[in-house]
């Protein structure tokens, strides 16, 4: 037996990991929340307190809701909310349905052109697709899709498919085979397989999935800006771009536009947070 002398060198080195990992992670948590501090604390103070100390916290002398105000009179910023709301959620939600789709037909299914399929898939991953915007533009003007947010939709389904089936493809593996196999057995058709018993194994997946697709696609500025820029077709993080001018930016507008548009994703992260750290340490043990 171990005795305790023995024990106390390894208690403490492993309290000392632990300590200089949570510090690590801590300092890097830092670094992350720190712009979007200086944004909400800013958001709140009046322009001329914002460049004398751009760290301060507001008081009663700095507060100040003009930014706020402006943003929502003399912008539609509901119209560009609910406009990045649609885009996200019709993009996130085909993602998800077509990925486990993807996912599920190439990890069950043995067919002619498997690899190579699952190869392309790959290859959407490590090629940006921003790199064919102008042919992307081409074929939405010739779709008849240009200014809409039609467009925006396919745009960011092609650009989180790839993704989406990598990951979901390796949690399909975790699955038992027993279960689909008892079910065919039982006569379940292949639909039902999917629906009733894969789909609702891979939630925790599907909400890593959702989180990793959402938030480029509502801070993404440059597919809205190239082909959606019409006023009825705007994002949120387009019509912000309205209060920045060549000579004169107003400051105000554009850190309270930043701050209300900060909270529907956070309210989105809120929800599936439970699930999302289920997926990454479920993908972490298997």
């Amino acid at each position: 037996m171990l005795s305790v002398k023995n024990l106390m060198p390894r208690t403490l080195n492993q309290l000392s990991k632990s300590t200089t990992i949570h510090a690590v992670l801590l300092f890097y948590t830092l670094i992350a929340l720190f712009p979007i501090f200086v944004v909400v604390i800013n958001a709140f103070k009046s322009r001329k307190a914002i460049f004398n100390d751009p760290l301060a916290l507001p008081t009663t002398d700095t507060f100040s809701l003009v930014g706020f105000q402006e943003v929502l009179l003399r912008s539609n910023f509901g119209l560009y909310s609910w406009n990045s709301l649609v885009v996200t959620l019709l993009a996130v939600g085909l993602v998800l349905l077509l990925g486990a789709m993807a996912a599920w037909a190439l990890t069950e299914y043995k067919f002619k052109g498997n690899i190579f399929i699952a190869f392309l898939f790959a290859m959407g991953i490590m090629i940006p697709i921003r790199l064919g915007t102008v042919s992307i533009l081409r074929l939405m003007v010739e779709l008849n899709l240009a200014n809409t947010l039609t467009a925006l939709v396919l745009v960011y389904i092609a650009q989180g498919l790839p993704l989406a089936v990598y990951i979901l493809s390796e949690f399909v593996r975790t699955i038992p085979k027993e279960l689909t196999e008892a079910a065919r057995c039982d006569g379940v058709s292949e639909y039902k397989i999917f629906f009733c018993i894969i789909l609702p194994l891979l939630r925790p997946a599907m909400a890593t999935v959702a989180v990793f697709t959402m938030i480029p696609i509502w801070n993404d500025l440059w597919f809205p800006l190239i082909l959606a820029p019409g006023e009825n077709t705007r994002t949120i993080t387009l019509g912000v771009q309205q209060f920045v001018g060549q000579y004169v930016t107003n400051w105000n507008s554009v850190l309270s536009a930043l701050t209300l548009a900060i909270v529907p994703v956070l309210i989105l992260y809120v929800i599936f947070s439970k699930q999302l750290i289920r997926g990454l340490t479920s993908g972490a043990v298997k």
